[in-house]
């Protein structure tokens, strides 16, 4: 039997000709994003499920401890000193309200270059852990998760596999599309099939049915990144900080975000910190009041901080209290509840109250996506992300099987599926390819060296033509 006969699509009946071809075309397309994305998204779903149920269950910053409930808690001061003497050196940095009534509060102390987090039980005083600052399982799995342990290079190569996940789910939906059966056929399986029938009939169906969830967790995943995140969608969807009329540190909000962990709203990330120092703002604490911790809180609470929230103390002589509600912390399950609020740390006066009505359309799609693909919003978000994360596993080890059994035997080669000599529809194709580089930089990047590998050097090389057919 002929190799391109052991490698030809199921087209059906309705696909012949110039459609067939094109079908071929957008299969080996779909097959060379799929070389180079599949091992990214093993990798990305199986430490995503990970971290799901290492947040859940023990929590990020020790959060998780319970204690047994009193009548009254101690002064938040009265907790912080606790908290300082047991790290003598420390300098108080934050303070973590406690979710519920039975769980410890926890406050990060840094000492030089170390942040701690010191778990403190607010009705008896008692030290309850210290521990270092995001030094667990969640964590070691989360730099794998975003930067494969290799910082930016890490950043760059993930990014390019999300990238090139848009276009494994274009040219995998076009491939799935039923031709010549009905549309409610072509999204149940062929559970009777068997071999690799089978195997091409729950990689489609589960395919179809994930490609929206795994478009969303490619997005928000994505809006993180360094080339595509950073310097386009985060910079021009940033909160404009001159809306505020106070005047502004050299700091950013990211600059509140400890190493690698991201703790800041992604709307914010890039907003100037507002400075204290000055009598601009609103009426927030009552003139003449004290600006300290305990009024803070009380503050805090009395505009509608109710559980669990975070307040980070000033740093300098011109730095803010700063109060903070973001689902992506795990302070809420409701992202449009996030809110952010400055206070002069002189004056006591409201500096700054950024809520989630206040960002962009694209922000608040950040704050409501981040906190899906954290499966922070409830049970029910936990659940659909396990499921989408195994789905993720399957699709991939089914694609490879799919391969495995469709190549000749003994045959150490790529086996890509072959390309026509006559392209139809190449200018509307390529008009896709040059609107997806626009899009997703790297994506294009990458698609361009692939295309000039796949076109120029295989015409010369007939050794790399015979590896990569």
């Amino acid at each position: 039997m002929a190799l391109t006969d052991q490698i030809r699509p199921d087209t059906g009946p309705a696909t012949t000709g110039a459609r067939a071809r094109f079908y071929s075309t957008a299969w080996r397309w779909h097959f060379y994003a799929g070389l180079y994305v599949v091992p990214f998204l093993i990798m990305l779903a199986v430490t995503g499920l990970i971290m799901l149920y290492a947040a859940v269950i023990v929590g990020r910053d020790g959060e998780k401890i319970t204690v047994i409930p009193l009548d009254t808690t101690l002064a938040v001061s009265a907790q912080a000193e606790a908290a300082q003497q047991a790290v003598p050196d420390g300098v108080l940095v934050r303070y973590m309200a406690p979710r519920s009534d039975d769980l410890a509060a926890v406050f990060r102390m840094d000492v030089a270059d170390q942040a701690l987090m010191v778990a403190v039980d607010p009705y008896r005083g008692d030290v309850l852990s210290v521990a270092p600052r995001r030094d667990a399982l969640y964590d070691f799995v989360a730099d794998i998760h975003g930067e494969l342990l290799l910082g930016s290079t890490g950043d760059f190569l993930i990014e390019i596999a999300a990238s090139l996940g848009m276009v494994l789910i274009a040219t995998g939906l076009y491939l799935w599309w039923p031709r010549g059966t009905r549309l409610s056929q072509a999204l149940v399986p062929q559970l009777r099939a068997r071999g690799r029938r089978w195997w091409k009939s729950m990689h489609a169906t589960i395919g179809v049915w994930s490609a929206l969830l795994l478009a969303v967790f490619l997005v928000s995943g994505l809006s993180w990144a360094g080339v595509w995140g950073g310097k386009f969608v985060q910079a021009w969807s940033t909160f404009p900080a001159e809306k505020w009329g106070a005047p502004l540190s050299d700091l950013t909000h990211a600059d509140m975000n400890h190493g690698d962990a991201l703790e800041v709203p992604w709307a914010l990330e890039q907003t100037p910190m507002p400075a204290s120092g000055s009598q601009a703002g609103v009426e927030g604490l009552a003139p003449g009041m004290p600006v300290t911790i305990d009024s803070v809180v009380a503050f805090a609470r009395s505009i509608g901080f109710d559980h669990r929230f975070q307040l980070d103390m000033p740093r300098d002589e011109t730095g803010v209290w700063t109060i903070a509600r973001d689902s992506m912390s795990n302070d809420s399950s409701d992202p449009t509840s996030d809110r952010t609020v400055h206070i002069d740390q002189y004056t006591g006066r409201i500096l700054a109250d950024v809520r989630f009505a206040d960002y962009s359309i694209y922000g608040k799609g950040m704050a409501v996506g981040i906190a899906f693909h954290e499966g922070d919003m409830g049970l029910w978000n936990l659940v659909l992300n396990t499921v989408f994360c195994l789905s993720v596993v399957f699709l991939c080890v089914s694609g490879i099987v799919m391969w495995w059994m469709r190549r000749p035997a003994g045959a150490w080669r790529i086996v890509a599926p072959p390309l026509p000599r006559n392209i139809p529809l190449w200018r509307g194709a390529m008009m896709v390819g040059l609107v997806l580089a626009i899009v997703f930089p790297l994506a294009g990047l990458t698609l361009v060296t692939v295309f000039l590998i796949d076109r120029v050097l295989v015409a010369i090389a007939p050794a790399a033509k015979a590896r990569l057919s």
